[in-house]
């Protein structure tokens, strides 16, 4: 568990409609300092939906989203982006510049949303690169990264404002089990040598077990379980357990 019990972020009773269709109907859960938290569920459950409000890019129909004191939803746009200055997110695609070599994607929000100096901003890169291992990798187009140094380099980015809290998107998505593992470790490092707290969303069972400190299920725009990882595998909820199964038994062929 986290070193902490203050809690950083809470999510409350989000709902989100459109026309007949609900996505979310009711989602709560809060994360102190230093947890990582992963979502998890079927494909279509409202996962990254959960995200994307998180980080202002969807509006709720309802509920909010405060950090620390602050409610997010009902800020003025630019007290609430100025807020989330304070969040990192990881794309599932990594969504890299594909005309800025990896240097340039990371400074990008350095430049854009800082007053800090070039050689300032050089510095910031460099050891955000030297973290994730990408640090020969700078000239580099984000067509010639394989998918496991995309995912890195969006990583990178993530971390150039030093937020406080970094949101995953299915970082294991696509990458084979070395690459899977590197990400792992990394999101473990952020937390116990970096304290950052995390939030990751995934459907891989490994990598879930391997991060969290807590666990949330989602099921048709619901939270059915929150729940430590051991209290999670020892879940006697049905839909849980038809979950863990389906990935047992996948793993074992």
């Amino acid at each position: 568990m986290s070193d902490s019990t203050e809690i950083l972020l809470q999510v409350r009773d989000l709902k989100l409609q459109f026309g007949d269709k609900v996505v979310l109907n009711g989602v709560s859960f809060s994360i102190c300092k230093q947890e990582v938290l992963v979502i998890m569920g079927l494909s279509g459950c409202g996962k990254s939906t959960v995200l994307n409000i998180i980080m202002g890019l969807l509006e709720p129909t309802s509920g909010g989203v405060l950090f620390k004191d602050k409610e997010l939803t009902h800020l003025a746009r630019k007290e609430s982006n100025e807020i989330r200055t304070h969040f990192g997110m990881v794309y599932q695609n990594a969504a890299l510049i594909s005309s800025f070599n990896v240097h340039d994607n990371i400074g990008m929000p350095l430049r854009e949303l800082t007053e800090k100096s070039d050689g300032e901003i050089n510095a910031i890169i460099d050891s955000k690169l030297e973290l994730v291992g990408l640090r020969d990798a700078q000239e580099k187009l984000p067509s010639e990264l394989s998918g496991g140094m995309q995912k890195r380099a969006g990583l990178a980015r993530a971390l150039a404002l030093e937020p406080e809290l970094v949101l995953f998107d299915e970082p294991s998505a696509g990458l084979d089990p070395i690459n899977s593992k590197l990400i792992d470790d990394l999101i473990i490092q952020l937390r116990d040598k970096q304290k950052v707290t995390s939030i990751v969303v995934t459907h891989e069972m490994e990598s879930a077990f391997a991060v969290a400190t807590r666990m949330v299920f989602l099921h048709e725009g619901q939270v059915i379980l929150d729940a430590t990882p051991d209290d999670f595998k020892k879940s006697d909820n049905k839909i849980v357990r038809e979950f863990i199964s389906a990935y047992t038994d996948r793993a074992r062929k």
